[in-house]
């Protein structure tokens, strides 16, 4: 499109236009799920350039992860803005410091780790540490979180008290660990992906020359999920801003979902303060979702800091949501698939129904009643649960001991070779590597647990190797399954969300209201992923009779929704 930017803003509805027309001055975009935000930023740079108020080559749209940047960049091409710099934080940091450091320090830029694994495992086999393969993963999150979250040693070092570590660490040798792992990669002439932003800040604040050649080449800047920022990624965004105010911020505080991450929503609902001028523009008006969809999502967020109001932005009449619950996890998962398979008879197609739930483990027992119904099957955003290290390596175990003579009931049999592999029937304390991998062990005892009356080893373990073969085949249309947090950003006509218990959503390891509110924003996000249908789920037992409780969060959302048993009202 090469038109007039009266052509470029034809179709925005009212509070987008208002958003896009205005160019100047600090501007802050409330946006909530579903109303047009990449709409609404992208033709609002457009409109920028092709009215002359822009430079393209001076304007900076920055986001959070490749794929949305790759998408900005080819919105902004589809709008005769190709010239425009659509990038993350990483990358625009990693551009800068890649011409500057031969100018600054001499030689070649050091080397950028892919990852923090090899060089943590090192670290802690000098302090005679022991830590797997989890640990080390968690851990390594551990020195991201002190690094976006901006905290010097000391700082972090009194906070950790207050966090519960991985790998059974200590705050001493957490913190000892922290700092072998920092000097290993100084010895080496090495940077990891955080360094990469805290370098680029300090060459800025430190070398004037090089500030003002940043803010010579850029002058507009363009946030989206400014929700998601981290104190060091504003630390840098304020340092490329320098003294001046021509910055726009597009976001929704209701979908702050990484604040393990170091992501806070605090930039975003201070905008206001921090510029007495600020323009604020709340986009509230759905163009995805039904009325019930969105009263529902409405009834989850009402009176939470920056919750916007959603209404659809035309008619938009729709079935109710449902609610169920069923006796246990694997009738939950039957249910579902019954479920599925009744909308695909009816001619919805399979890419546009959609299974979220809160962790990647849950969808194992869905995969296997999907299959048993012949519904092809993708999961999004993760390795399927057949590979999974830690599961691959528990089915080569159990293959080789299908052989000899068996002992014992087969859960038993399975859940001691996954004790031996470091299970437990009690979960760890917090999240990450190690949580994941507990998850997904759990699951394998599950399906142990659910397998018939007498079934072998032999039978067991070749009905996960049948299954893991048979997930490797080609479908062009299946229906997606997918984590809550994998979800984000995407859509689908029909979701249905299972595991509403406690313990699930909110998970076990959500302690105190602040993480609480998080797994709340979860399920929000969940629910306006639905354009038409909606079904929430939970069961009543879990591994081996154990008793759950449906999620605090359905109190709040019975009232919006129908038993899907039954037809009346929750």
């Amino acid at each position: 499109m090469s038109g007039g930017s009266g052509s470029i803003l034809d179709g925005l509805d009212a509070e987008q236009r208002v958003a896009a027309e205005t160019l100047l001055g600090p501007v802050c975009v409330l946006a909530g799920a579903g109303s047009g935000k990449t709409r609404t930023i992208t033709h609002r740079i457009a409109h920028g350039v092709t009215s002359g108020v822009y430079t393209a080559e001076r304007v900076m749209a920055l986001t959070f992860t490749t794929r949305a940047a790759g998408e900005l960049r080819s919105r902004l091409r589809e709008l005769g803005a190709g010239g425009v710099s659509a990038r993350t934080f990483h990358s625009a940091a990693l551009a800068q410091l890649s011409y500057f450091w031969p100018q600054l320090v001499g030689g070649p830029l050091p080397r950028v780790l892919p990852g923090k694994a090899a060089t943590l495992a090192q670290a802690a086999e000098g302090l005679r540490l022991r830590l797997d393969t989890a640990a080390l993963r968690d851990v390594a999150g551990e020195i991201e979180w002190r690094k976006v979250t901006a905290l010097g040693m000391d700082a972090y070092e009194r906070t950790a008290r207050t966090r519960t570590l991985p790998g059974g660490l200590g705050v001493e040798a957490m913190v000892e660990l922290h700092r072998a792992y920092e000097s290993l990669k100084d010895e080496r002439r090495q940077l990891d992906f955080e360094d990469v932003l805290l370098v680029t800040a300090g060459m800025i604040e430190a070398e004037p020359r090089v500030a003002e050649q940043v803010h010579e080449s850029y002058r507009f800047f363009v946030v989206d999920e400014y929700q998601d920022v981290s104190p060091l990624q504003q630390r840098l965004l304020d340092l490329w801003l320098g003294s001046r105010s021509e910055l726009c911020v597009v976001g929704d505080a209701s979908q702050t979902i990484y604040s393990f991450t170091g992501a806070t929503s605090e930039y975003l609902l201070g905008f206001g303060s921090r510029y007495e001028d600020a323009t604020v523009v709340r986009l509230e008006r759905n163009h995805r979702s039904t009325q019930p969809v969105l009263d529902l999502a409405n009834r989850l967020m009402r009176g939470r800091p920056g919750a916007l109001e959603l209404r659809p932005a035309a008619p938009a009449p729709g079935p109710q949501p449902t609610s169920a619950g069923h006796p246990d996890d694997a009738g939950e998962a039957d249910a579902v698939a019954d479920a599925v398979a009744a909308q695909l008879r009816e001619g919805t197609a399979p890419e546009q129904i959609a299974v979220l739930c809160r962790v990647n483990a849950q969808l194992a027992l869905v995969e296997q009643a999907f299959a048993r119904k012949g519904i092809s099957t993708r999961v999004l955003g993760s390795a399927r649960f057949f590979e999974h290290p830690a599961v691959q390596r528990a089915m080569l175990e159990l293959h080789s001991l299908a052989g000899a003579p068996q002992r014992g009931p087969l859960f038993q049999v399975v859940s001691d070779v996954l004790r031996q592999a470091g299970w437990t029937l009690e979960p760890p304390a917090g999240a990450g590597a190690e949580r994941e991998r507990w998850e997904v062990l759990t699951a394998l005892v599950e399906l142990a647990d659910r397998a018939p009356e007498g079934a072998t080893l032999r039978a067991f373990a070749d009905e996960l190797f049948a299954r893991k073969s048979s997930q490797h085949e080609p479908s062009v249309s299946a229906v997606v399954l997918s984590t809550l947090h994998s979800s984000k950003g995407l859509e689908w006509d029909s979701v249905h969300i299972l595991g509403l218990n406690e313990g699930l959503l909110p998970i076990s390891h959500a302690r105190g209201l602040e993480a609480i509110d998080e797994e709340r924003r979860l399920l929000y996000v969940g629910i306006t992923r639905a354009r038409r249908s909606l079904s929430l789920t939970w069961s009543g037992e879990g591994l081996r009779g154990q008793r759950r409780q449906p999620s605090r969060f359905l109190d709040e959302l019975r009232s919006g929704t129908r038993d899907a048993r039954r037809g009346d009202a929750g």
